[in-house]
């Protein structure tokens, strides 16, 4: 049974959507700045795309994986760096249900807070009280800080270590520190071919002391544990958002060449580029290739979504939902590579979205998320060598 779409849902899909020509048109700014304008950052906290998938009682829109990853897939198709900076601001809203409440109502004394984050392990928390207040001494170097330019609260993946920096915890981080931007040392260092404007720079905490609150721990140990939110496998919902993006991309770039093939004739040809027999096979094969690789990933979600309204996520749910997010990145990278080629010489000017779908899904699947690692630990799984893969 899948979960429908609410009018709450549909109507920030739309919202989404309004947005396209605002997003087509300022794509050239967007990556001559490196990162997305204040401005249009604020009118989507304004929209509540920050805060998507935060449950309703924390503050949040409390909206389902799969109206999340339309909203981005939405985005996507106007800009890819929007659909990104999106992803990474709402899922680092993910582990509000583990922050104090002290540290929580500081954040939502702006209730449209922009974060940014990175989930992965890359910083040390030492234990140490300052004048009678616990806290920590953080330090780390986060890679990939996606949004981190437009951000109020910036976040980070830590483990706790003892004086002799031993690490006290044993696998999997199951902390995050948030940062304001004024404690730590951000890089100019996204220079990059493709989602030029998501920001992606470095981040550095150098001795950063912090006061224990700052600290959100293991959302499965909190009263929100029961949430669905938190009962849908978490690393699915760190990926899935990756596969809307890059299928909103695959599908703009087929409707860019139904769209300038009815207007461009080839060099040495007396008809359109749209009469040509090679074309329409291109075209049917593409749009083919894109809805099947579509429909299953959004049926993979449905259907996680809907058992994570009683249960945490199975392991073959999990697969499923991993597998889906790697097959529609792949497909997608070859119906953009296939679009743009068609295309020929237009396809590498500025003018034509072709170019920046091309660059940025191209880089969009080097994140570890949908990596070739992915695949290997699903046959692993289907062999039934590892009953413990892609985490909860």
């Amino acid at each position: 049974m899948n979960i429908a779409i609410s009018v709450k849902e549909q109507a920030l899909i739309d919202a989404a959507e309004k947005l396209q020509p605002e997003l087509e048109q300022r794509s050239g700014e967007i990556d001559k700045l490196r990162q997305l304008p204040q401005d249009l950052a604020d009118k989507l906290a304004q929209l509540g795309f920050y805060r998507l998938v935060v449950p309703e009682n924390l503050g949040g829109l409390g909206v389902s994986p799969e109206a999340f990853c339309k909203i981005c897939e939405t985005l996507a198709m106007a800009n890819g760096s929007t659909g990104w900076c999106v992803f990474i601001g709402a899922t680092s809203q993910y582990l509000f249900g583990a922050l104090p409440t002290t540290q929580l109502e500081t954040m939502l004394q702006n209730p449209n807070v922009i974060t940014s984050g990175v989930f992965a392990d890359m910083g040390t928390a030492l234990f140490e009280e300052q004048h009678g207040q616990p806290g920590y001494r953080i330090n780390g170097h986060w890679r990939w800080g996606s949004g981190c330019r437009n951000a109020e609260w910036i976040s980070g993946g830590v483990h706790e270590v003892s004086a002799d920096g031993q690490r006290i915890t044993d696998g999997e981080p199951l902390t995050r520190i948030f940062f304001k931007p004024e404690e730590i040392d951000i890089h100019d260092n996204w220079h990059v071919s493709g989602l030029r404007g998501s920001g992606s720079s470095d981040y550095i905490a150098d001795n950063v002391w912090v006061s224990a609150d700052r600290l959100s721990g293991n959302v499965e140990d909190t009263p929100q544990a029961a949430e669905p939110i938190y009962q849908f496998p978490k690393f699915s919902l760190l990926g899935i958002p990756i596969g809307a993006i890059c299928l909103g991309m695959a599908r703009a770039s087929v409707e860019e060449v139904i769209r300038v093939s009815k207007e461009k004739t080839p060099q040495g040809s007396r008809r359109t580029l749209a009469l040509r027999p090679s074309l329409h096979i291109d075209l049917a094969e593409a749009d083919t290739a894109l809805n099947a690789a579509k429909a299953l990933f959004y049926q993979s979600i449905q259907q996680g979504w809907h058992a994570a309204q009683s249960a945490p996520g199975s392991l073959q749910e999990r697969r499923a939902m991993r597998t889906s997010t790697v097959h529609a990145v792949n497909v997608s990278i070859q119906v953009i590579d296939k679009m743009y080629s068609v295309m020929g010489g237009t396809s590498v000017f500025e003018t034509s979205c072709l170019q920046q779908h091309f660059r940025d899904v191209h880089v969009a699947s080097q994140h570890m998320m949908v990596g070739e690692p992915i695949m290997e630990l699903a046959g692993r799984v289907m062999l039934g060598l590892d009953d413990e893969a892609f985490g909860l």
